[in-house]
């Protein structure tokens, strides 16, 4: 990914085809929830993708909550002059654009999103773990994903590197907290935006309840299943991902 990154302004990007823009949103771990399998198949079918990375860590922890990075994206659509956007969230990132989906509905065409946090109080605390062995912090990768084989060593070592550095790890507690406040039941029935829901039968950090409320408090959502999948639907089965969302924004004419 690191690759293609382009700076611009205050911002540094993904870019990827032409089209339709996909904005993607990653979660507090961003090797937790890679996007190879959707940045390769989309671009192919006529989207524009986009992953911005957020500030997560990089802001004064006065300002480092869910608003200011659903802001954030809201700068970062204006700065790309698109007038509608797709967002797409795995885990915070779904908390992100569901937030900047409340905030400015105008600029959000459609939302899709996966493992996401906003509901469930769980969902933050529990899954990142506090400072510890390296052991310990790959249990905890591993056990983001229904095959443990799909935190390789790699995201492992990400993760361990984020939780040993005290700056990241204050960060990622007060994210955390930020993301328990911003709790959007109540918000959920007055967003009209289509929205697509795909989650893992398998997730144990956002269990499967937690997609059936996104279901019933979003008043036009469609909720779709994958099998033998946990919390990142996109890394685990990017084929089948990709073939229900791009189903879903075929049917739905985006």
């Amino acid at each position: 990914m690191k690759d293609h990154l382009r700076q611009e302004g205050k911002f540094t990007y993904l870019e990827k085809g032409e089209g339709t823009p996909i904005v993607i949103l990653h979660g507090l771990m961003g090797g937790l929830s890679n996007f190879d399998g959707v940045i390769d198949y989309f671009p192919e079918n006529g989207y524009k993708v986009l992953i911005p990375e957020l500030p997560l860590y990089s802001m004064s922890l006065l300002k480092t909550s869910v608003g200011t990075f659903a802001k954030y994206l809201k700068e970062f659509i204006d700065f790309k002059g698109f007038e509608k956007v797709i967002l797409l969230g795995n885990s915070l990132g779904g908390h992100i654009a569901l937030l900047a989906t409340k905030m400015f509905p105008e600029i959000v065409e459609a939302l899709v999103i996966t493992g996401s946090s906003g509901l469930y109080e769980n969902a933050m605390g529990e899954s990142y773990p506090r400072r510890g062995d390296y052991d310990f912090i790959k249990k905890k990768a591993q056990a983001v994903f229904y095959d443990p084989e799909v935190a390789t060593k790699e995201i492992v070592d990400e993760v361990y590197e984020t939780v040993s550095d005290r700056n990241k790890l204050v960060k990622t507690l007060a994210i955390a907290k930020s993301a328990i406040r911003h709790n959007m039941a109540k918000d959920l029935p007055k967003m009209k935006t289509p929205t697509c829901i795909i989650w893992g039968k398998n997730d144990t950090v956002t269990p499967p309840e937690v997609a059936e409320d996104f279901d019933r408090l979003l008043p036009d959502a469609n909720l779709y299943w994958i099998d033998k999948c946990g919390h990142a639907a996109m890394m685990e089965h990017p084929e089948e991902f990709n073939e229900l969302l791009h189903t879903w924004l075929k049917q739905r004419k985006i």
